[in-house]
């Protein structure tokens, strides 16, 4: 059986001839997407208290960086750098950097900048509302949400079996909405590579290698038709595409349940996530996308952010290879459990 995308670009491929220049005008319209790209930067989605501009200048963004703290780690350490000295061994447990905490700052790299959009430093990336927060309802309907953020302490959490541990945490998928929908810079490995072709956009993530391949078509219609059965419930969506002028629109729809109940960016099955994608210049990408769930949401919300070119490559992430966290965290609770038991008896 020929599928009606190959009778699509047979079809089209025919037609070149007759119709170059259109095709030409057509394709040079496009945004040329390729190449290895960040959007590392210590922006968060929303507003922060006490911030009430969505732009900054230079100098109040250097202040409000100043003030951050990373991963938990407040602002007067991070500026005292990570202290690691291999001669004095580890640092006490319960220590401020180490022990306490999961991380220290040898192993972050979220950026140094607030992040740039069209020139401006930005404080959020949500623009709108203009109030910069996201309009949730106080009784969102149809979401069972899971909450992790307290495992970035060591000792909390639930260690019952495989299935208690995040997703993340199981490198399952990458933490922080890095691959979206709602692309999102995080602690590190924010970097991004796109391999765009006539038929496909390949969005390749770094960390965990999340690679989201979205089929792109000839108008809204038309991708909306060629979406995925929705029984297949994968990780990061049924996303499809097309081109409106000089930007890629992307839409998504029935993303797994499970990664929804430990996004940032949350949707029910009715909800959908648009990302749009512009080419400013040679150095910049413009990043949109808008999530529309009245089930969550009192009203649509938009965030916009950018991506700019990366000094570097992507290098392999190694996130279970050696890993002993995993038999380490369920045999500290079988062990439990025994002495529990033993008590009992």
């Amino acid at each position: 059986m020929i599928s009606s995308r190959w009778l699509r670009s047979a079809l089209v491929g025919l037609c070149t001839l007759a119709t170059a220049p259109l095709a030409l005008a057509q394709t040079d319209a496009r945004p040329d997407l390729g190449g290895i790209w960040t959007n590392a930067s210590r922006t968060p989605l929303t507003r922060p208290r006490g911030v009430d501009s969505l732009v900054v200048t230079a100098e109040q963004a250097q202040e409000i960086v100043a003030n951050m703290s990373i991963a938990g780690i407040s602002a007067e350490n991070v500026a005292a750098g990570p202290e690691i000295d291999p001669e004095t061994g580890a640092p006490p447990a319960g220590g401020q950097d180490f022990g306490l905490r999961g991380y220290n700052l040898f192993w972050t790299d979220p950026g140094s900048t607030l992040a740039r959009v069209k020139g401006e430093f930005r404080t959020s990336f949500v623009i709108d509302p203009p109030d910069g927060q996201i309009p949730r309802r106080p009784d969102p309907q149809g979401l069972e949400r899971q909450g992790f953020g307290a495992r970035y302490v060591t000792g909390v959490g639930d260690a019952s079996g495989p299935e208690a541990i995040p997703i993340a945490e199981r490198c399952l998928i990458g933490f922080g909405n890095t691959a979206g929908p709602g692309m999102l810079g995080t602690l590190y490995n924010s970097s991004y590579q796109f391999v765009q072709t006539d038929d496909y956009l390949m969005i390749m993530v770094e960390m965990v290698h999340d690679a989201r391949i979205i089929p792109l078509f000839d108008s809204a219609e038309e991708a909306r038709d060629g979406r995925r059965p929705s029984e297949l419930k994968q990780w990061l969506g049924d996303s499809v595409g097309w081109y409106d002028g000089d930007t890629l629109v992307v839409e998504t729809v029935n993303i797994n349940p499970l990664q929804m109940s430990q996004s940032a960016i949350p949707i029910t099955p009715s909800g959908k996530i648009t990302e749009r994608f512009s080419r400013l210049d040679e150095n910049e990408i413009l990043y949109q996308f808008t999530v529309d769930d009245d089930n969550i949401y009192a009203q649509p919300w938009t965030a916009e952010l950018s991506y700019y070119p990366l000094d570097g490559n992507i290098y392999e992430y190694a996130c279970h290879e050696g890993n002993y966290a995993m038999p380490g965290i369920l045999a500290g609770a079988r062990r439990l459990e025994a002495e529990q038991a033993a008590q009992n008896d």
